[in-house]
């Protein structure tokens, strides 16, 4: 009974051992396999090691041979190559939203999925300015429980807060739960945002998911208004900036010719450009025009100019106006 239990665990540490311990640049004799089978307490011959590995290529996995005076053994391909792997490294250290204590857990999953020689190189610290990660640990288990309520078509309730200038929490509302319908979330500016329909203020709003506590679904079916039966989370989060609701507007502008990757960074290659002179381009784009809207068209000095409405103009004078009279 033994014989039989150890044979059929001989198959998967062999498995294990080639998946951790080999790769193109560090193939393993059929003499190493053997050592290293013992040490997990199966002993095993030679013979048997090439039956086994024949039954693993059956099984799925690319085991390649090294022809040699002693052939090596390596796994030859895996789900995910190994700058795949890096990519999704860099991109979960560099991302503001994982906290530094869950990067860590999610670069050991990753380690998982190459040799362990591979691995090495993916502990690798990105630097990326001005980064702060996030400080809320609950942030995975809203978005988790948001997606929940919106495959189960219910609304959520949740408390909403802000931080004070000593750094505590404080609820807006005194506490009260917001209760929303959940139609989607966004990942914007570094942050994930959860787009829902707010009852309150019969519109669509927008929530800092790592400002959300106590998120719960609610026995109630989502509210889903007409504007939502159509609704596109990438052309709504197109017309955003930061994610602050506001009133849509039809917006032309005026962009200097040194700001086309600027222009086609933020609203993409599908818009129509209309040439103003030798230096100067025209667009018309629909977008929510708030203040932060225009402190984003403020960054680029006299290389912009709102040409429409006129009191979106006036507004921006007013802007920089008071600005000029702060300093």
């Amino acid at each position: 009974m033994a014989s039989t239990s150890n044979s059929k665990l001989k198959l998967l540490y062999l498995m294990k051992i080639l998946w951790e311990d080999t790769d193109e640049n560090h193939p393993i004799t059929v003499n190493k396999l053997i050592n290293s089978l013992k040490a997990y307490g199966i002993s095993a011959e030679r013979k048997s090691i090439y039956s086994d590995i024949e039954l693993l290529r059956d099984f799925g996995l690319d085991i390649l041979c090294v022809r040699e005076k002693a052939n090596k053994y390596f796994i030859a391909s895996r789900d995910f190559e190994l700058p795949e792997l890096k990519l999704l490294v860099d991109a979960i250290q560099s991302s503001r939203f994982i906290t530094y204590k869950k990067s860590e857990e999610f670069i050991k999953k990753i380690e998982k999925l190459c040799s362990n020689y591979e691995a090495k190189t993916l502990n690798r610290q990105v630097v990326v300015r001005d980064r702060i990660k996030t400080m809320n640990e609950s942030i995975y288990y809203n978005v988790d429980v948001i997606h929940r309520a919106v495959h189960e078509n219910k609304q959520i309730k949740f408390q909403y807060f802000d931080y004070t200038v000593h750094k505590k929490i404080k609820y807006r509302r005194d506490g009260e739960y917001y209760v929303v319908s959940p139609y989607a979330l966004s990942w914007s500016d570094e942050h994930y945002y959860l787009i829902a329909y707010y009852q309150r203020y019969d519109s669509i709003s927008n929530f800092r998911v790592d400002r959300m506590k106590n998120i719960q679904i609610m026995d109630k079916t989502r509210v889903v208004t007409q504007e939502a039966k159509n609704f596109n989370v990438a052309d709504y989060s197109n017309k955003m900036f930061k994610m602050y609701s506001g009133e849509m507007q039809n917006v032309a502008l005026k962009f200097h010719h040194s700001l086309i990757n600027v222009v086609i960074d933020r609203f993409g290659k599908d818009i129509f450009i209309h040439n103003i002179g030798k230096d100067y381009f025209c667009i018309n784009v629909d977008v929510i025009a708030t203040d932060t809207f225009l402190g984003w068209l403020f960054m680029f000095g006299n290389k912009v100019e709102i040409l429409a409405p006129e009191n979106l103009r006036e507004k921006m004078k007013e802007k920089a106006k008071n600005i000029v009279e702060f300093y």
